[in-house]
C-alpha cells in the first residue's frame, strides 16, 4: 500500500517510519526542503530514541522516502495522512491554518479516489469540515473519505508507543475506509491491540478527553503534594499507595513542577475553548490549568525558600527538556522558573543531554555547561528539573565541593531526603 504523510514534524515522522516498517511505502511530504535534506541523510530533526535507525533502516530497503512535492505525493497514494501542527491561538483554541491548506492542496492534487486521515490533533468537527473544504476545492468530481486516526504518542517513547499501543482509534463514516484502515494497521492485530471503530466526532473527542484527564492526574498530585508539605505527609507514599488501586493506576502520579510539552498544555486549553463553543463550562479541566500554572510559581518559591533571597546569586538548573529522552522544550517547566528566577536577579547555569539547542533558542543569557558538574560549580544551589536517568545517580560528595553551599532542590522526587540529608545536604523534594 502507498501512503503520503503530508507533515514530517513529530507525528508524522513517526508514524511514517514506523508505518514503513510495517512494509509500507511511504512518501513524508514537508514544505522545510532543509527538515528533508536532513532525513534524506536518515537524520530524524528531533530527538526521539530508536527513530534514526528506523528511517536509515527504512531508506535503505526503499519503503520511505521524503519529498517537498505534495502534489506528487497525493497522486502517487492512495491513503494521505496530514500531520501538520494545530498551534494554540491566544484563546486557547487551536490554530487549523495549516489543516486547511494542506486540504485544499490535497483537492487540487486528487483524480481518482483517496481516503484522507487526519493524524493532527483536532477539535471535534474538524473531520466534517475538513471534507467541506476539499469538496469545495475540488476541480471535478472525485470520491473520498474522511477519516479520525488520532495518535497517542508519548515523547521520548514514541516508537515502542506505536509498535505497543494501548489501543488504535479509528472514526470514520465509510466501511471501505475503515477496512484500509483495519489493513495498514494489520500487525497490530498479532498483538491484539485493542481496535476502537467509532465515528469521526468520537474518535476526535476521544483524543482531547484522555490528555485532559492525564493532564488532570497530574494537577490533582500535585495539590495533594502542596497539602503532604503543610501537614507532615510524604506524596511518594500516598501516590505509590493511591497506585495500587486498580480503579486509579499509578500512572502519572508523579508530583512535580507540573505538565509541559506539545499537547497536555494546548489540548487541555482546546477542550475549554471547545467546550465554551457549545454552552459548556469544563470547570475541572479549568481548575487543571490553573493549578499547573500555580505550580510553576510554587517551585519559584521552593527554591527562594532554601536560598532565600536569589539575588545576585548563581542557581545550576539540571534538566530543560518537558520530560526526559526528549529535546522539546514546548510548554516545559524549566522555562517559567528560568525566567522567574532571572527577574529576580540570579545568574543561572543549565545543563540538558539533548536540549541545549533548543533552550539556546529560548535563554540568550544563561551560562550553558558541558555537564553536571561543571552546573554544580560555584552554584549556591543545585535544581533538578527533568529527570534524566543521568541525573540519578550523580557522584554527591564531588557535587557537595563543587557548591558555594549545599542546597540540592530535588522537583522530581529522584531521591531520598533521609539520605541526602545524611550526606549533608539542604535537601527539599515535592510534597517530602
Amino acid at each position: 500500500m502507498k501512503i503520503c504523510m503530508i507533515g514530517s514534524g513529530y507525528v508524522g515522522l513517526v508514524t511514517g517510519a514506523c508505518l514503513a516498517e510495517f512494509g509500507m511505502d511511504i512518501i513524508c511530504v514537508d514544505k522545510d526542503k532543509t527538515k528533508i535534506e536532513r532525513v534524506r541523510r536518515g537524520e530524524s530533526p528531533f530527538y526521539e530514541p530508536a527513530l534514526d535507525d528506523l528511517i536509515e533502516k527504512n531508506i535503505k530497503e526503499g519503503r520511505l522516502s521524503f519529498s517537498t512535492d505534495t502534489k506528487k505525493g497525493v497522486k502517487t497514494s492512495t491513503v494521505i495522512f496530514i500531520a501538520v501542527g494545530t498551534p494554540a491561538h491566544s484563546d486557547g483554541s487551536p490554530d487549523l491554518s495549516q489543516v486547511e491548506a494542506v486540504a485544499k492542496e490535497i483537492a487540487r492534487s486528487m483524480d481518482e479516489y483517496k481516503i484522507i486521515v487526519l493524524k493532527s490533533t483536532v477539535p471535534v468537527g474538524t473531520g466534517k469540515w475538513v471534507k467541506g473544504v476539499i469538496g469545495a476545492e475540488l476541480q471535478e468530481a472525485v470520491s473520498f473519505d474522511v477519516v479520525s486516526n488520532p495518535e497517542f504518542l508519548r515523547e521520548g517513547a514514541a516508537v515502542e508507543d506505536f509498535f505497543r499501543p494501548d489501543r488504535v482509534v479509528i472514526g470514520a463514516e465509510s466501511a471501505g475506509a475503515i477496512e484500509v484502515m483495519k489493513e495498514i494497521y494489520n500487525a497490530l492485530y498479532l498483538i491484539e491491540a485493542p481496535f476502537v471503530i467509532t465515528s469521526i466526532e468520537t474518535a476526535e473527542m476521544i483524543k482531547y478527553a484522555s490528555n485532559a484527564f492525564l493532564a488532570t492526574k497530574i494537577s490533582f498530585i500535585n495539590e495533594i503534594a502542596n497539602l503532604c508539605e503543610r501537614v507532615g505527609a510524604d506524596i511518594h507514599d500516598v501516590a505509590r499507595a493511591m497506585g495500587l488501586d486498580g480503579r486509579i493506576g499509578r500512572k502519572f502520579l508523579h508530583a512535580g513542577p507540573g505538565f509541559g510539552g506539545s499537547c497536555f498544555p494546548k489540548d487541555t486549553k482546546a477542550l475549554v475553548h471547545l467546550a465554551r463553543g457549545h454552552n459548556c463550562e469544563m470547570e475541572i479541566v479549568q481548575s487543571t490549568i490553573r493549578v499547573n500554572e500555580r505550580q510553576r510559581e510554587r517551585m519559584i518559591e521552593k527554591i527562594e525558600e532554601m536560598v532565600g533571597d536569589v539575588g545576585g546569586k548563581t542557581i545550576g538548573i539540571l534538566g530543560l527538556a518537558f520530560k526526559p529522552n526528549t529535546d522539546d522544550m514546548r510548554e516545559a517547566s524549566s522555562i517559567p522558573i528560568i525566567q522567574g528566577l532571572q527577574s529576580r536577579g540570579a545568574r543561572i547555569k543549565v545543563y540538558d543531554p539533548a536540549a541545549m539547542e533548543e533552550a539556546k533558542k529560548i535563554f540568550e543569557d544563561v551560562i550553558y555547561c558541558k555537564g553536571p558538574y561543571e552546573v554544580a560549580e560555584g552554584s549556591h544551589a543545585l535544581v533538578l528539573v527533568t529527570e534524566w536517568n543521568q541525573f540519578r545517580l550523580l557522584d554527591f560528595e564531588r557535587i557537595k565541593g563543587l557548591l558555594q553551599e549545599p542546597v540540592f532542590i530535588d522537583l522530581r522526587n529522584v531521591y531520598e531526603p533521609l539520605h541526602m540529608r545524611e550526606l549533608g545536604f539542604r535537601y527539599c523534594g515535592v510534597g517530602r
